[in-house]
C-alpha cells in the first residue's frame, strides 16, 4: 500500500523481535521480516506470494514489476524464493523509500527502488517485458481512480509476457461491490482471472482484501493448485473462476477513466 507519507513509523512486532511493520496514522501498511523474508504475516500477502511460487517452476528467475514497495516484503520475499530475478519497486512516496532504507536491511541483490507513480511507471516501461507484475496501490484506504479503470489494466497487459500474470490487492468491505468492479475490470482486458479471498470475505461477513489474479492466456492461472494452497493458509482462503466468477461479477461494468472523471 501507498501510505500516508506524514504519519509513517517502523515498530518491532513484540511476538517477533525480527518482524517490523509499517505504520502509516497507527493504522497497519506493510510487514517484513528482517531475519526470514520468507515469513508473511499478512493473509493477503501470503496469497499473492502463493500465485507466484506457482507462476513457474521452482527457483527460476523472473522479471517482476511491483506498484507499490511498502517495506519491501514481496521484493525480498521473491528474492529469497527465487534467486537472480530482477525486480523494479515503484513507490509513489519518498519519505516510504527514505525511512524503510534508514530502518531496515538494504534489500537483496536485484531489487531496483525508484520513487514514480504506478500510472506513470507503466507508460514508461517496455513492452511484454514482466513475467509479474504485482499491484498494492492506496492512498488514505483508497485505490486512486487512475490506477483502477480499463486504461491502467491494458497497459500492465501490454508489459506481460504472452505467460505473464497481473496479481493487484484490492481492499473491500461487504458485499464487496468494489471488488466485483475490479474483478470485471481485468476481465475485460486479461483471457484468464481468478480471485482469491478468505472465506468469510466471500460469505459476505466482514472487512478485508481480495487478491485478484489474471493472465493473457487462457487456462494460464493454476487455479486447482492455488485453491488447494490457499486452503491449507491459517486463515483458509476460497478461489472463484470460471462458473463462480462469473456469478460473482453479475452485473458490474468495468471501471474506466471517463467514469472516474465523472465523480
Amino acid at each position: 500500500m501507498e501510505p500516508d507519507p506524514e504519519r509513517l513509523e517502523l515498530v518491532v512486532d513484540p511476538a517477533r523481535p525480527s518482524g517490523r511493520t509499517l505504520l502509516a496514522a497507527g493504522v497497519e501498511q506493510s510487514y517484513v521480516d528482517v531475519v526470514d523474508p520468507r515469513h508473511l504475516h499478512f493473509e493477503y500477502v501470503r496469497r499473492m506470494a502463493a500465485v507466484a511460487d506457482l507462476a513457474a517452476p521452482p527457483g527460476r528467475p523472473l522479471d517482476v514489476l511491483h506498484l507499490g514497495g511498502g517495506a519491501l516484503t514481496l521484493p525480498r520475499y521473491l528474492a529469497a524464493t527465487r534467486p537472480g530475478s530482477a525486480q523494479l519497486v515503484v513507490e509513489r512516496e519518498p519519505a516510504v523509500v527514505e525511512l524503510v532504507a534508514r530502518e531496515l536491511p538494504a534489500p537483496p541483490a536485484g531489487i531496483d527502488v525508484r520513487v514514480a507513480d504506478a500510472r506513470d511507471a507503466l507508460t514508461d516501461a517496455p513492452p511484454a517485458g514482466n513475467d509479474l507484475v504485482l499491484a498494492d496501490i492506496y492512498r488514505a484506504a483508497r485505490m486512486p481512480a487512475h490506477v483502477r479503470g480499463v486504461e491502467f489494466v491494458a497497459e500492465v497487459a501490454r508489459t506481460l509476457r504472452p505467460d505473464g500474470i497481473y496479481l493487484v490487492n484490492v481492499t473491500d468491505l461487504p458485499p464487496l461491490v468494489f471488488a466485483r468492479v475490479q474483478a470485471a475490470t481485468l476481465r475485460a482486458v486479461f483471457a484468464d482471472v481468478c480471485l482469491l479471498a478468505d472465506r468469510r470475505m466471500l460469505r459476505g461477513r466482514r472487512y478485508g482484501n481480495v487478491v485478484l489474479a489474471a493472465a493473457p492466456r487462457p487456462g494460464r492461472l493454476p487455479v486447482a493448485r492455488l485453491a488447494a494452497r490457499v486452503a491449507r493458509d491459517p486463515v483458509p482462503g476460497g478461489v472463484l473462476h470460471g462458473a463462480g466468477l462469473d456469478a460473482f461479477v453479475a452485473g458490474a461494468r468495468p471501471a474506466t477513466d471517463a467514469a472516474a472523471d465523472r465523480r
